[in-house]
């Protein structure tokens, strides 16, 4: 059997680690479905995607609809007859008229252990929740939210200081070796996908700035868990009278008798700040600006100890 002919669909960095595998393993997409450019730095010029650059780098077609209700996008996927569209972090709802085009059908690449963390951040809600597992699913695409059977799932361990960032650059990895992996045999029909147990489902939502502000009533380890999710995007945060810090990075510690959002300590290991339920060091901080520095030299700043956050 020749090579299958593929559409390539997806957008940010995730996505590039898949596009990659399959041009190494030969599976060259015919053409590559990606977002608009964006508004990207302080200039706002539209800015390429990184699957758009690769394509572009290796010579592939770029599509890039603003929808794919459009009937003369429809219509250009059609007529170029894919036996199979991939999909990773696209970023755009497959209607069902697309998802109907290629001979096999639509496969996602998605981070996470479906049916768990179905939706948008499935990353970031693995490390809020506090599991200790995530992982990579190749998932056959029908019209519901991420509830395609499943083809195969690989298991990734979440470590207790893993950020987003980290667990996102090995998922996105795995994901890619099992596409190259299997995809010749999922086109051919030798692997055949299991339905996900629809009463274990989870969703998890798009990521709001809103989402990643630390609340020092909370519990210390519901907060070092914000941290770690929400680095690098859009990073964890605070007030500080007017400035918004940015929180890079930080651990739960040993518990505190003061009021919630007092700091308690002040050394070089870190800003120690009492919680609802314990107290979370932090380790890492950035005002608006400015760089990131330890949280040593940015209480070197000022003095803090004894304040009310």
């Amino acid at each position: 059997m020749s090579n299958p002919k593929i559409i390539f669909a997806g957008t940010p960095e995730f996505a590039v680690a898949s596009l990659k595998a399959l041009i190494v393993a030969g599976n060259i997409p015919c053409a590559v479905l990606t977002q608009p450019d964006r508004p990207a730095g302080r200039g706002k010029t539209l800015t390429a995607g990184p699957v758009k650059k690769l394509a572009q780098e290796h010579g592939i077609p770029v599509m890039q609809p603003p929808s794919l209700r459009d009937e003369s996008a429809v219509s250009e996927l059609r007529a170029l007859q894919p036996d199979i569209m991939v999909v990773a972090a696209y970023g755009l709802i497959l209607p069902q008229q697309v998802l109907d085009i290629p001979r096999v059908g639509c496969l996602n690449v998605h981070a996470s252990l479906l049916p768990r963390w179905r939706g948008a951040a499935p990353i970031q809600a693995a490390i809020l929740a506090g599991d200790t597992q995530s992982g990579i699913c190749l998932m056959s695409m029908e019209a519901g939210l991420d509830t395609g059977p499943v083809y195969l799932r690989e298991e990734l361990p979440i470590g207790e200081r893993d950020t987003a960032g980290e667990l996102h650059d090995r998922l996105a990895d795995a994901g890619a070796r099992l596409l190259a992996e299997n995809l010749n045999a999922i086109v051919k029909g030798e692997l055949v996908p299991v339905a996900q147990e629809e009463a274990l489902a989870s969703y998890a939502p798009k990521v709001k700035t809103a989402d990643a502000a630390l609340t020092w009533t909370r519990p210390a380890k519901e907060l070092g868990r914000i941290v770690r999710a929400y680095n690098p995007v859009p990073g964890a945060w605070f007030l500080l009278g007017d400035e918004r810090i940015k929180c890079w990075k930080a651990q739960p510690c040993e518990a505190s008798d003061a009021p919630a959002g007092t700091v308690v300590t002040v050394d070089a290991e870190g800003i120690v700040v009492a919680c609802g339920d314990g107290a979370l060091r932090l380790e890492s901080l950035q005002r608006p600006g400015k760089r990131a520095v330890t949280a040593g030299e940015f209480a070197a700043q000022t003095d803090l100890v004894g304040q009310r956050w």
